[in-house]
Order: structure tokens, then C-alpha cells, then sequence
């Protein structure tokens, strides 16, 4: 299952966090990104894209060294729609850091300090977008986080292409 589809089945299951208000504003809060005069909506989504798989190979490592359990307490604790430079922290190294903003300058044109000043709200967004398939009261087990982990490793989950979806979903 696409990780569209199983945030969409989270938004529909009682048992997990997930709901159209969390997409919303996840979804609002990019919008916001890109109607700044730096930034417009296709360079947020290249910057999301590069983030999101940055994120989901820190949270593969972070998996295999620490669990599942582990990967799950980061997403809870850093998820959100502001920016949070202690999510950027938690995750990345100094150089995982300068890779990253190297990549998005690249793909996007944006300059490497407005995309420092990005990160602390990207990344807590894509965990946010994660956060929807947690489990209401703290039960293991987040089929959004699996999905998106993508344990085939055939590449073919983006949480851009998802966010996208999703505000479509929304009628945004």
C-alpha cells in the first residue's frame, strides 16, 4: 500500500492519531513556506522531497540501531508544524546537515542560508506527516512509519508526492 493510501486508511481508523485537521495544517504550513517571496510552491516540494529521503535514511539507521520503539519516540517528540531546530539535531550530523542543504540548493536554486533556515520546519513536518499512523495511547506500531520506511528499499516512496496527494484530498 502507497503511503498516501495508508495515511488516508489512518484517517479513517479510530485507533490511530491521524485526522484531516493534522493534514491540513501540515498542508497550510507548506503552503505558508512557499508564499514567502524566497521560496515558491515546486522549490518547497523539491526541498521536502530531499528532506523526507534524508529523514527516512536517518530514521532507517536509527531503527536498526535503536527499534522501532526508538524511531517511533523521535517522530512523537519532534513531529509538528513549527520549526523546531532540536528536530534537526536529533537526526542529522553536522556534514548529513550540509549534504542535505547542498542537494537542495542544487535541485531548487534556493540559497544554502534561507534552506538553513528552512530545515527546522521541513523536518518537523515530515515527522508530523509520519506521526498520522501512530497508534493512540503509545501502542507500538505505526503503518504510516513502515510504509514510508519502505523495507523492500526499492525507492519508491515520496513525501512530497504524498503531500501532494494529500492536499489534494483536502481540495487544496
Amino acid at each position: 500500500m502507497s503511503l498516501f493510501n495508508q495515511i488516508v486508511s489512518a484517517i479513517g481508523n479510530p485507533e490511530q492519531q491521524a485526522s484531516s485537521n493534522q493534514l491540513s495544517s501540515i498542508f497550510n504550513t507548506v503552503q505558508q513556506l512557499a508564499s514567502g517571496d524566497q521560496a515558491n510552491s515546486d522549490q518547497i516540494q523539491s526541498a521536502m522531497s530531499i528532506v523526507g529521503n534524508f529523514t527516512r535514511s536517518a530514521l532507517q539507521t536509527k531503527r536498526e540501531l535503536d527499534g522501532e520503539q526508538q524511531v517511533e519516540g523521535v517522530i512523537d517528540r519532534y513531529a509538528g508544524t513549527g520549526p523546531n531546530p532540536q528536530a534537526v539535531q536529533s537526526l542529522f550530523s553536522p556534514l548529513q546537515i550540509v549534504e542535505m542543504t547542498q542537494q537542495i540548493t542544487n535541485k531548487t536554486g534556493l540559497n544554502p542560508q534561507l534552506i538553513q533556515g528552512l530545515l527546522p520546519t521541513l523536518v518537523p513536518l515530515v515527522l508530523n506527516f509520519l506521526k498520522t499512523g501512530s497508534k493512540i495511547g503509545n501502542i507500538a506500531g505505526n503503518p504510516v512509519l513502515s510504509s514510508f520506511l519502505d523495507a523492500d528499499g526499492d525507492g519508491d516512496v515520496d513525501i512530497a508526492d504524498a503531500m501532494m496527494l494529500a492536499g489534494r484530498y483536502l481540495g487544496k
